[in-house]
């Protein structure tokens, strides 16, 4: 379901206590920043503190926080800005395209401060490319003809204002298929890569993060192949467990280090139904000195097993990199599903980063390749002005979910203990950069619940209201203020 709504953001003053606190409390009430969204939509990102903040209800279950319980440090939140979402940005009036990069990027926006980038194609391209085409039966071992020409076109013009906005942007970029003319079956589709063409494709990536530095453009982290066990896309690799160890170790490392770059390199970037992929490939001693973590999406298996990979190379980090919203999906069911496997179910399990799908594509989910996903709907479905009419956005669930944890978990903020106190309310809890904590909140309830907050074993003079099937994000003060 598609939405068009769009939230503003605003502050809960002191004064707005008034009305749900009883005037001795009013002293040490704390001002509170918070988001409400229900899955009926009869709220989206509502600041309105009479929608969730109540007086304090001494029988009320508590959420306690332990700031001194403290896990990941979180990188960022954001999607995969795909060369279709880079198109259909570029195609809106400037002034509307700024307006729309500030509401995402800028200090009051959404709070989106990481994006995943396909190096090359991805399957939301309108058709597959790479940096070194060739015609059939062409090789280029000394890549004499890598290009970031295709890049240089529209997403690069358009990274460039995203980084204008906010410069310290997190960057990944994710391969969907090495050039055809690397593979055992010279197309873009399947094949493995040539096991000869192995250090050619280490210094692919080379020229690839080489290129972009070169625009202003740093790429922070790599994946080396974007779901290995996935051949049937567009453009798409088999890449098993054991060639992602060789070509890191033997390959992509070294080449890496001996050009002194400090991208950091994450491995498997599929499902955690094949979890022993990435332990596989972090089982070889060569390999794991080159690698960073393991990157997660969520289409087979379960969330907890990320934990397990942790449990088993605690040194080593895990990651979200991408969960799709199909074009028939329910908005209610999507945002609760999201929230509590992705915002909550991943993080709890160490991920640090939560990336959705595609940024943005038209109503109809174009572009796509010849085989490529024809149902992703973007975080917004952009319409291009024609006829005299203005180009329209819509903010989609996929906008909504990312909000959640943007507007409340800068990069920088620390995932601290917390607990659940009734069956249907999930929650989570950060120490931000700014030393405030924040929270978010689910009701999976069919009946509104109320609770308490208590941090550090005070618990505040107020409570929350939480509507049945809503997602409440929060930013409470520094020091426990209001706490008692």
């Amino acid at each position: 379901m598609k939405f068009s709504s769009r939230a503003t953001n605003s502050c809960i003053a002191l004064a707005a206590a008034l009305l749900f606190a009883a005037p001795a409390a009013l002293a040490q009430s704390p001002q509170v920043q918070g988001w409400l969204s229900r899955a009926d939509q009869q709220l989206l990102l509502a600041t309105d503190p009479q929608q969730f903040l109540r007086p304090a209800a001494p029988a009320a279950a508590v959420v306690r926080i332990n700031s001194h319980d403290r896990f990941q440090t979180m990188q960022g939140f954001g999607y995969t800005l795909t060369g279709g979402s880079a198109m259909h940005l570029m195609a809106l009036p400037a002034a509307q395209r700024a307006a729309l990069l500030q509401e995402l990027f800028g200090p009051q926006g959404i709070g989106v401060s990481y994006l995943r980038l396909s190096l090359g194609a991805s399957d939301l391209d309108p058709l597959p490319f790479s940096y070194n085409d060739l015609a059939p039966g062409e090789t280029d071992p000394a890549l004499k003809k890598f290009s970031l020409a295709p890049d240089e076109q529209l997403l690069i013009p358009l990274l460039k204002q995203i980084l204008a906005i906010r410069p310290d942007l997190q960057l990944l970029a994710s391969p969907w298929s090495p050039p055809a003319w690397m593979k055992s079956n010279q197309s873009t589709v399947g094949g493995e890569l040539l096991e000869q063409y192995y250090p050619v494709y280490a210094q692919y990536f080379v020229r690839y993060l080489q290129g972009m530095a070169a625009h202003g453009i740093r790429i922070g982290a790599v994946t080396v192949q974007n779901e290995p066990l996935h051949p049937g896309n567009n453009p798409s690799l088999l890449m098993h467990a054991w060639d992602q160890a060789t070509f890191v170790g033997k390959h992509l490392g070294p080449a890496f280090e001996q050009a002194g770059l400090a991208t950091d390199i994450l491995i498997y970037d599929h499902n955690p139904d094949h979890v022993e992929y990435p332990l596989a490939v972090l089982s070889d001693p060569v390999a794991r000195r080159y690698i960073k973590g393991s990157a997660f999406h969520l289409y087979n298996g379960s969330i907890t097993e990320l934990s397990r990979l942790k449990a088993a190379y605690p040194d080593k980090d895990i990651y979200f990199t991408e969960q799709w919203v199909g074009a028939n999906s329910d908005f209610g069911g999507t945002l609760m599903w999201h929230t509590e496997h992705l915002l909550i179910g991943a993080v709890e399990q160490h991920a640090r980063t939560v990336l959705e799908w595609n940024l943005a594509a038209d109503a109809d989910y174009k572009p796509y390749t010849p085989g490529g996903c024809t149902e992703c709907l973007g975080a917004l479905t952009i319409t291009a002005a024609k006829n005299g009419a203005e180009a329209t956005i819509q903010r989609n669930v996929a906008y909504y979910v990312i909000a959640h944890a943007g507007k409340i978990a800068p990069p920088g903020s620390v995932r601290i203990g917390s607990k659940d106190p009734l069956p249907q309310l999930l929650q989570l809890a950060y120490q931000r950069p700014d030393g405030r904590v924040a929270v978010l909140l689910q009701n999976q309830a069919d009946s509104a619940q109320t609770v308490r907050l208590a941090l550090d074993q005070r618990a505040y003079d107020w409570s929350l209201q939480l509507p049945p099937h809503s997602v409440l994000s929060l930013i409470l003060p520094a020091a426990a203020a209001g706490a008692k």
